[in-house]
């Protein structure tokens, strides 16, 4: 009999509450909600044109959508996202398709627990 391992792969994210703290102080409530809201929105439909993209072989277009999340994830204090993208540029700059895979793929994972983590965090709804 042959046994197959199922590896669960859990992303710990962490939000930076002083830089989303500093952004409700900045802008206002109305305004700094606003700015995660859309910032949430961009997230998401770029983590899913990044897959895409990867899906398409399509590496300059990919690095160019992974690098452009990294100021939005900065923005709203998510830090380990925008890490995580700079290493989805660094692996695709370097052609490393294995690399790239795998960055990408942590990528969309810490991308759908940060996009939870803020919705929890500011209670909003999608």
């Amino acid at each position: 009999m042959t046994l197959i391992a199922t590896l669960v792969q859990t992303e710990t994210v962490r939000l930076d509450q002083d830089r989303l703290a500093a952004l409700y102080q900045q802008l206002g409530h109305s305004g700094a909600e606003d700015v995660v809201c859309r910032a949430i929105e961009e997230l998401a439909v770029r983590l899913s044109h990044c897959e895409r993209l990867w899906r398409e072989k399509d590496t300059a277009s990919l690095r160019k959508s992974a690098r452009s999340l990294i100021a939005i994830a900065d923005q709203i204090g998510m830090r380990t996202l925008a890490q995580v993208a700079n290493d989805v540029t660094n692996a695709a700059d370097a052609d490393d398709t294995t690399a790239l895979a795998a960055t990408l793929f942590r990528l969309i994972r810490i991308g759908e627990r940060s996009l939870t983590a803020v919705w929890d965090l500011q209670d909003l709804s999608v």
